[in-house]
């Protein structure tokens, strides 16, 4: 159920009878000069509708821009300031909460968003009003994504292309995957900038002049549905048991 679509009247039926929402985010930021900036809202969307309409479960709009100052030098990338999304989040989530909801699966595409949501998700467990937690698509299936690609990214590289490439292959040019490898990085380790155990590096364009990773000409339209039908049965999957939890048993412990 996409909550945007229904009229207010046929909303509290589920509002009583359920407690959990899906809650998709992403950023509008450079992918590259194959991709669209909205790669990462785009992927986090059409994994939560999908399993909304498996499960039957809510779905909110989707929150399109995130934490991506690092990628600030490339042309239309957009971000807030971490705070601020934090506390557009949390507030977010109370408005779910008022209406009855205890548990939020953050349907995560960018990793700029990772430490935000968790902190998020820390607040409002704290506060004993919801169990939020964050899913990253990726993290969800590693060994596939290992098993796909030789060199994976991990910003704008096969593994996104390939889900891009399923979902939205209007939205790719194809005719410059070459040049993504070509002025791209093949990993974060080849660039030379993780010394002694530290990141050096704080921008994209600190490792890569066209902001990718990866090997991008590996990726088909056919690995990125194996993507996405792999990682949806997982969040199905999380969707479910935390659907099946006590609350109580998800809130913090008692001091010892």
């Amino acid at each position: 159920m996409y909550l945007a679509d229904e009229a207010w009247p046929d909303l509290e039926t589920y509002f009583e009878e359920e407690s959990l929402a899906l809650v998709p985010l992403g950023s509008t930021e450079q992918h590259g000069p194959h991709l669209p900036e909205g790669t990462d809202h785009l992927i986090a969307e059409a994994f939560a509708r999908e399993v909304a309409d498996r499960t039957g479960y809510l779905c909110t709009p989707t929150v399109n821009i995130g934490v991506s100052p690092h990628h600030r030098q490339f042309w239309g990338t957009m971000w807030v300031d971490a705070p601020v999304f934090r506390d557009y989040v949390e507030s977010l989530a109370r408005n779910l909460t008022y209406h009855g909801i205890d548990r939020i699966v953050f349907v995560n595409a960018h990793g700029g968003n990772v430490q935000h949501l968790r902190e998020v998700g820390r607040r409002l467990r704290d506060a004993g009003d919801a169990y939020a937690v964050e899913w990253m698509w990726d993290d969800a299936i590693p060994d596939l994504v290992d098993d796909l690609f030789e060199q994976n990214g991990p910003h704008g590289g096969p593994k996104e292309t390939a889900m891009i490439q399923y979902l939205h292959e209007e939205l790719v040019h194809e005719d410059r995957l070459d040049d993504a490898k070509e002025g791209g990085v093949p990993s974060v380790a080849a660039t030379g900038n993780v010394r002694h155990g530290s990141r050096t590096f704080y921008d994209a364009i600190d490792n890569t002049d066209n902001g990718v990773l990866g090997d991008q000409t590996d990726a088909t339209a056919e690995k990125g549905e194996q993507l996405f039908d792999a990682a949806s049965d997982q969040l199905e999957q999380l969707c479910e048991w935390l659907a099946n939890q006590e609350f109580e048993a998800l809130l913090p412990k008692e001091h010892v």
